[in-house]
């Protein structure tokens, strides 16, 4: 009986510290055309059309030291367009988020919509984009006006009879100071067997470091973006039941120019192989854009904005993509992105899937 007292008398000394809850919810919709026609052996022509819809309802609160809690509960639905609903797939939306000081604790299933800034498409290409809407375990992040820090593990297959155990481990960083900046991207991507690994498949790794430097002149000219950034990348690739290891590197540079409604973005990479075991495994292990197998691989979006508010993002971009000893193919991309959180701040503007 005492326990129960003491638990009682300490439960009610919690709630008193806590402010009153709020209701909580957004609607995320995001719908996608994107049409390509490629001329190499690296990628497939294809028209990609669909579109997403992800709603969250839960409650949240601040407590007396200041810290902002929040539970937040939803599914994405994604439908695939000139398909039955029998295509569609639904992923559940369900976390915890802890906020003080400029640190933030997200556990569960978040959107990938969380992270400060999205992931570069040697790390995500744009089909994992489109499909692939949450983070699946723990994104842990810092942010303040030199920078920001962010750390995340997505849980992307739960060992099974019929499903390997697949995770990747992810740190992204940027330290500002004026015009200058500096940062990097690490990553532990793991493939390991089924359950009933018979007969076995193996384990692989693919490690990732990309330290890189860059400008950003985007408050000292009149145009609302100008920055420019080169990197260097180091690729560890490993197939264990074949003792195979293949170790890759080679530089990326980017540059990015946006002006009112118009804009450019240029990336280009020179260097070896960055995915060796991507004809082997595909996307059961690499997650990133298959071109990046290229020794020579450079992308040119031009793109312009239909619409661009504070909560709804709509634009058109006509992407140019190059390897060494193919011809250039092109991609179109319409993409849209509405989001309801955003009618709260109508002095920024929304970011799209892909921060343009």
């Amino acid at each position: 009986m005492k326990k129960i007292l003491l638990f009682a008398i300490f439960s009610l000394g919690i709630l008193a510290n806590l402010n009153a809850q709020k209701f909580l919810y957004n609607v995320d919709f995001v719908s996608y055309f994107d049409n390509r026609e490629y001329h190499s052996n690296l990628q497939q022509s294809k028209t990609i059309f669909g579109t997403r819809l992800s709603p969250e309802i839960g409650v949240g609160f601040q407590d007396s030291l200041d810290g902002s809690h929040k539970l937040m509960g939803g599914v994405s639905y994604i439908q695939p367009f000139g398909a039955s609903w029998r295509s569609a797939r639904l992923y559940p939306t369900l976390y915890y988020q802890y906020r003080q000081q400029g640190f933030t604790v997200n556990l569960g299933a978040i959107p990938y919509s969380q992270l400060y800034r999205a992931l570069p498409d040697y790390l995500m290409s744009d089909s994992m984009a489109y499909g692939h809407p949450n983070i699946q375990g723990g994104l842990f992040q810092y942010a303040s006006k030199w920078g920001f820090a962010e750390f995340l593990c997505d849980w992307r297959g739960m060992q099974s009879s019929n499903t390997r155990e697949a995770f990747r481990l992810i740190i992204d960083g940027r330290f500002n100071y004026k015009w200058f900046y500096t940062g990097g991207y690490a990553q532990l991507n793991h493939l390991a067997g089924k359950s009933d690994d018979q007969p076995y498949l193996g384990v692989c790794d693919d490690l990732y470091l990309n330290p890189f430097i860059g400008i950003d002149f985007s408050n000292k000219t009149p145009l609302d973006s100008l920055s420019f950034q080169v990197g260097y990348i180091v690729g560890l690739q490993r197939d264990r039941k074949d003792e195979i290891t293949y170790i890759s590197q080679g530089c990326k540079i980017d540059f990015f120019l946006r002006w009112k409604f118009i804009g450019m973005e240029n990336r280009l990479y020179l260097g070896e192989n960055l995915m060796p075991l991507y004809a082997k495994y595909g996307t059961l292990l690499s997650q990133g854009d298959p071109f990046y197998q290229a020794r020579l691989y450079n992308r040119t979006d031009l793109f312009f904005y239909i619409i661009r508010r504070s909560f709804v993002s709509c634009y058109f971009s006509w992407n140019f993509h190059y390897t060494l000893g193919d011809k250039l193919s092109h991609q179109q991309q319409l993409v849209v992105r509405f989001n309801l959180d955003g009618l709260k701040n109508k002095n920024s503007k929304i970011r799209g899937i892909f921060d343009k």
